[in-house]
């Protein structure tokens, strides 16, 4: 039986950079970003998750964290239907400030790649979709300012 499965997702940005992991789906020959996180464990919060899986992704903490919203997706990947739930974080990091712009990064336990992405020059999609949405409002808020 398919289920929805709940996500906790962070948008580290520094210096008009998104750090975010690459992906291509090879069925419909596309490639995109995807916001680094991963799956909220039951008794978990979306906060701890989100900060257990920058631990286990990149081996880094995070200091704060904002929730910027909330999105629903319905999708196809890979050619297999899919359901989340995606709560999506600012998040800051001494550790993630420390990357150089140019590094070139692997999520730990899967190896796929993860780099700074200029914001201004996104050529692909961002999932989980409306997390685009969301970190252009954040960027044009008061409050990052």
């Amino acid at each position: 039986m398919a289920t929805i499965r709940n996500l906790a997702v962070g948008l580290p940005i520094r210096n008009g950079h998104l750090l975010a992991e690459e992906g291509k789906d090879t069925v419909k020959d596309s490639a995109y970003l995807r916001a680094i996180g991963g799956g909220i464990e039951f008794g978990e919060t979306a906060e701890v998750a989100l900060r257990r899986e920058f631990r286990e992704e990149l081996g880094m903490q995070l200091g704060n964290v904002w929730l910027l919203g909330v999105v629903e997706n319905i999708y196809v990947h890979q050619g297999l239907p899919g359901h989340q739930i995606a709560h999506v974080f600012a998040v800051e990091s001494s550790d993630i400030d420390s990357i150089a712009l140019d590094a070139q990064l692997h999520i730990l336990d899967e190896g796929s790649p993860v780099r700074w992405i200029n914001i201004e020059q996104l050529n692909r999609p961002l999932y989980p979709e409306g997390t685009s949405d969301l970190l252009q409002r954040w960027l044009a808020s008061p409050m990052k300012s």
